[in-house]
């Protein structure tokens, strides 16, 4: 028992975290989902009590009714009182004096409604209460006597009675029913709207994140042009980063359709044939401009000219990106991608000589907003953001979409090595499709400076 307290606690203080990291629209969407389902139960509650009130007074007035055309019959054909039909007592007061049928209750018949109907000769019905049993009395004047008829209310108010506990139990239980009902109705009638502000706030959240280090990595190259152009460098080196900002700012043009492919539940297979060497060659390039600032090294390896596979040139493009940003944040002072195959798989290896991943860390490192205060990277002066746990949890997602996998490994010489798999293509496939489109003789990219930039504590989840 202790045991099922204990779940039950973790698991409530689980949904608890949930609701707070789902923000305000959830406890929105909680409190409209409970109005619904009270504002369900109430009406039909109020159905419930109109009806029952309805099907009583139809009984009541039924068993009036009833009564009362008993006892004026039995009044009006009494010739004796000997034999009055069931529950009915019969006195007949004559000149003679009056007798009543043997078994009466004491205090029958009603000799103050006998006086007044034998001196008026209007009939009259009266309710008379003795020993806690109510009684109909019903007194006639006749051509030589008069006559009174009296029925015992108490099977009529026993029936009355089931009948109000009978209503009263079907409409607790139905109160409980459709409290129920309501609260299904409105978790379905919410469930559209919470599954729109969540994919809302995923989707800006994607947007933003993704969209952060290629502004940076933009922002850098375009500070280095001005500051060439200051220093009056060559035009061919101003040529040249021009050109890699204008590539810079198509490739966030990418990312921001990709982006919104993958929000777009409607859009089909728009998969293409990509070249992860050319692509990580890409990347690397518009890196090394933030790496040279930090004296990093990086180094592209490929034993293969090219290594296909099938999928978004953007969302590969946003993965490398990601993966190798997160390295550049965590490594001393060198970076080694490698792009290979193994067997059927393209694998693409993102190692770095940092302080590694700490295990205890590792299971959720890839979990959206895993990031904690503890597990920052090196501060990098005016290159260090803030992190929000959606980088590598990003990585993950675009690897799934797209049938593969992504896995994180302590690298043999210290640091870390994050690890991306996707299904291959074979070498005769068809390339008219393949991006990206540059062309990259030389596949091994690096800077030309290794100066190191300090030391770390053990990394965290999401850099």
């Amino acid at each position: 028992m202790r045991n099922a307290a204990t779940r039950w606690g973790r698991v409530r203080a689980v949904n608890e975290q949930q609701l707070a990291a789902a923000g305000p629209e959830a406890v929105a969407l909680r409190r409209t989902m409970w109005r619904l389902g009270i504002s369900v139960a109430l009406s039909f509650a109020v159905i419930v009590l109109a009806l029952s009130a309805l099907a009583a007074f139809i009984v009541l007035r039924s068993q009036q009714a009833d009564a009362a055309g008993l006892l004026r019959q039995a009044a009006s054909l009494a010739d004796d009182v000997t034999d009055p039909p069931a529950g009915v007592y019969l006195a007949i007061q004559g000149p003679e004096g009056h007798e009543i049928t043997p078994g009466a209750p004491a205090g029958l018949p009603d000799q103050a409604a006998f006086d007044r109907t034998s001196s008026t000769g209007v009939a009259e019905t009266d309710l008379v209460s003795l020993g806690g049993t109510s009684y109909q009395v019903y007194t006639l004047r006749r051509t030589t006597d008069t006559t009174q008829a009296i029925l015992n209310l108490g099977a009529d108010h026993r029936e009355r009675d089931r009948l109000w506990m009978a209503m009263l139990a079907s409409g607790g239980l139905g109160l409980l029913c459709s409290a129920a009902v309501g609260m299904w109705v409105g978790r379905r009638a919410v469930r559209p709207m919470a599954a729109a502000l969540a994919l809302q706030r995923r989707f800006v959240s994607d947007a933003s994140h993704e969209l952060r280090t290629p502004l940076a990595l933009l922002t850098i190259r375009a500070q280095l042009h001005q500051r060439h152009l200051r220093a009056g460098a060559d035009n061919q080196v101003l040529t040249d980063e021009a050109d890699g900002v204008v590539t810079d700012a198509s490739h966030l043009t990418e990312i921001v359709e990709d982006l919104l492919l993958a929000a777009d539940t409607r859009s089909g297979d728009l998969s293409v044939t990509v070249d992860l060497v050319t692509l990580a060659a890409e990347v690397v390039a518009a890196t090394n401009s933030v790496a040279e600032e930090l004296s990093i090294t990086i180094t592209l390896r490929h034993q293969q000219p090219a290594v296909l596979v099938r999928g978004t040139p953007g969302g590969l493009r946003r993965a490398l990106t990601s993966l190798l940003d997160n390295a550049v944040r965590h490594a001393r002072s060198a970076i080694t991608i490698t792009v290979d195959r193994a067997g059927s798989r393209a694998v693409v290896e993102v190692t770095d000589d940092g302080p590694g991943i700490d295990p205890a860390v590792r299971p959720r490192m890839f979990d959206r907003f895993s990031s904690t205060a503890g597990s920052e990277a090196v501060p990098t002066g005016r290159f260090d953001r803030r992190r929000y746990g959606l980088g590598l949890a990003l990585v993950s997602e675009i690897t799934a979409r797209h049938g593969g996998s992504i896995s994180a490994h302590d690298a043999p010489q210290g640091g870390a090595t994050l690890r991306l798999a996707l299904p291959a293509l074979n070498g005769t496939d068809d390339r008219s499709e393949r991006t990206g489109t540059d062309d990259h003789p030389e596949r091994t990219e690096s800077s030309d400076r290794s100066t190191p930039k300090g030391t770390a504590e053990r990394r965290g989840p999401d850099r």
